[in-house]
């Protein structure tokens, strides 16, 4: 293991620190503008990114959370009109989450503004810096699910 110098190490926990701060902040104000918690937010965006419907166990796989309060997260989104429960069409005793699109696309704005905020910021980058950290974040991402989201 790389043997880092402490200061180094307390100021990349203080820049990780702050990114997630400002994330769980940026995704509560999406969640609140569209009638949501952010649990519920993340999940239908964890539902968006998918290739097609997911199960709900799929959705606790994901998200880390049980698949009881999955359940949950389903009814509300369902009620508020972003997703629909479906039948399997290869297995019609399994339910699928399907997003219904919907309203979601009048509360893009707020992810335009942080897709900009990334492309200035990686302006400022050459291409031989962009694959370190897109090398970093990529582990990192990996990283995490597997030894605290997946734990």
């Amino acid at each position: 293991m790389f043997n880092m110098e402490p200061e180094v190490l307390e100021r990349f926990t203080w820049y990780m620190r702050e990114q997630s701060a400002l994330t769980v902040m940026f995704h509560a104000r999406v969640a609140e503008q569209m009638g949501l918690s952010a649990t519920d937010e993340k999940c239908l965006d964890l539902a968006m990114r998918a290739d097609g419907p997911l199960t709900a166990g799929r959705i606790a796989d994901l998200s880390g959370l049980s698949t009881g309060a999955v359940t949950g997260v389903i009814d509300r989104l369902e009620r508020a009109g972003y997703v629909r429960r479906v039948r399997d069409p290869h297995d019609r005793r399994k339910v699928l989450v399907e997003v219904t699109v919907g309203d979601v696309d009048k509360f893009g704005e707020p992810f335009e503004k942080a897709r900009d905020s990334m492309v200035e910021v990686l302006g400022h980058f050459d291409e031989d810096e962009l694959q370190v950290i897109e090398r970093y974040l990529k582990l990192q991402t990996e990283t995490f699910r597997k030894r605290v989201i997946d734990t």
